[in-house]
């Protein structure tokens, strides 16, 4: 998988690069990561990349001749090495709410090029023209794209084959299909005793199908008590099981 950034900060980008378990795929060639900075596509001094808006108002919009110019370049890099041109992701307010299953389909692709906005925003004829799909982290705004676009490939980079120690871990995680979409259970490791509080004894048992219903009954509990949006959205795809739901009315009837 390939990950392409069009950001005016690319050593934030060394972060993901370099360390943890994405950092570790990456050595491993297991995705591959690159930065092209828009300043880098300016004809003068200042290496300006932004301009007043049209119109008047606050901030500066970012010029789309430099935006052009760096995915330009991708697109001819792309084709160079043999790679396929991956769609255009920018991160945007306005865009669809990200979500583990945009992060499996990521996972799933050739990878995408990340277009990092800064200032009030860029010059919407770059979006309409090359643009292929708008993704926001959620309801709040950010200094640029730079922290979302960390946040996405992150989370598609930890599904890839051979990036996490085991590959149970990921079918484990919050959201994932496996758990129905619900939250993950709480977890536990040692000492048996903390500050007074001890590990469930289930978890001591070793008895692995009551293991197995004390995370399923406590991942309800839990997306119950938190998310109960989606226990509606697991029940509405028939995801619930007669047994969970039997779980699900002993807690509304406390």
């Amino acid at each position: 998988m390939r990950m392409d950034v069009i950001t005016l900060f690319p050593e934030i980008f060394s972060v993901i690069r370099d360390l943890g378990v994405t950092g570790r795929a990456h050595r491993q060639e297991i995705w591959q990561l690159k930065t092209w900075n828009p300043r880098a596509y300016t004809a003068d001094v200042h290496q300006t990349v932004d301009d007043r808006p049209y119109g008047g108002g606050p901030g500066m919009v970012m010029l789309p001749d430099p935006l052009k110019m760096a995915l330009t370049d991708i697109r001819q890099n792309q084709q160079e090495s043999g790679a396929l041109a991956t769609p255009v992701i920018l991160l945007s307010p306005a865009g669809k709410r990200f979500d583990q299953g945009v992060a499996q389909r990521l996972a799933d692709s050739g990878g995408a090029v990340f277009v990092c906005g800064r200032y009030e925003g860029i010059d919407q004829r770059f979006i309409d023209h090359y643009v292929t799909e708008e993704i926001s982290l959620g309801d709040f705004v950010l200094s640029g794209g730079e922290i979302a676009a960390l946040a996405m490939i992150d989370a598609a980079v930890r599904l890839l084959p051979s990036v996490l120690n085991t590959a149970e871990s990921a079918l484990q995680d919050s959201f994932h299909e496996s758990l129905s979409g619900l939250l993950d259970s709480p977890h536990y490791t040692r000492p048996e005793v903390f500050e007074g509080a001890s590990v469930p004894e289930v978890l001591l048992s070793g008895h692995h199908k009551n293991i197995a219903l004390w995370r399923r009954q406590m991942s309800l509990r839990l997306t119950q008590e938190r998310r109960p949006d989606l226990i509606l959205q697991a029940r509405r795809q028939g995801l619930l099981s007669p047994a969970d739901e039997k779980f699900l009315k002993t807690l509304s009837d406390k």
